[in-house]
């Protein structure tokens, strides 16, 4: 495992890999210790670090296991973890490349989770499902891209997420679409138009769905979600 200074102001994207990913998933998370190291790079580094992991998970992470990746991707989205995501709100950093950010979890919905989370609920506690699954359903719920500062470029990234959990509602997996109706159900109070016409666009897309997942649909529709 490589060994890293506590608080972290620059490492090559190749070790920054490592610092976020190389930790054993059992026992307690590595990063609530009192000796934790921080990630403390400037927020342009780290959305461009960001980027280019979603955008191309894969040769990157292919060595890691589902625990760890689940580990890992929680660290990275969550506030109050890894706080990498506070780069979404930095006006230094520019607009393009933060849009761009957003819009690059996209590419790590269909190029890792797609293919490494299973065919279960996870709101259903289905038995069988694999790590992967639990990051995947909380993605949207977790990650600090709607609401938040008001700020003038606020609206543009809130809309680039909104596309951006549309797309991967239209993925040929019932861990995706699951995860996007979850974001989507929380979303609704603040945009209510967008959530409804696209899970009612969903729901006649997908009539022979598993009827689960069609009365969670539902739910979300109106912000009714676990």
């Amino acid at each position: 495992m490589k060994s890293v200074h506590r608080v972290i102001d620059y490492l090559s994207f190749e070790d920054w890999v490592y610092f976020v990913f190389d930790h054993p998933a059992e026992g307690p998370e590595w990063y609530r210790g009192n000796e934790a190291p921080f990630w403390n790079a400037p927020a342009e580094l780290t959305a461009k670090y960001i980027t280019r992991l979603f955008e191309a998970p894969l040769p990157a992470l292919e060595g890691f296991r589902d625990a760890e990746l689940n580990m890992g991707l929680n660290y990275l989205i969550s506030p109050g973890l890894g706080e990498h995501m506070r780069c979404l709100d930095e006006p230094a950093v520019p607009l393009a490349l933060r849009l761009r950010c957003v819009r690059s979890c996209q590419s790590l919905f269909c190029k890792l989770l797609l293919p490494r989370c299973s065919p279960h609920l996870f709101h259903r506690d289905d038995s069988g499902r694999l790590p992967l699954n639990a990051v995947s359903y909380m993605w949207w719920d977790t990650m600090p891209v709607y609401g938040g500062p008001v700020l003038a470029d606020r609206q543009a990234l809130q809309l680039a997420a909104l596309e951006t959990v549309a797309a991967i509602l239209r993925l040929d997996s019932i861990a995706c679409q699951e995860s996007a109706l979850h974001g989507l159900g929380h979303w609704h109070r603040v945009f209510p138009e967008a959530v409804e016409s696209g899970i009612d666009e969903y729901l006649s897309l997908h009539p022979s769905a598993r009827p689960e997942l069609l009365t969670y649909a539902r739910g979300a529709r109106w912000g009714c979600i676990l």
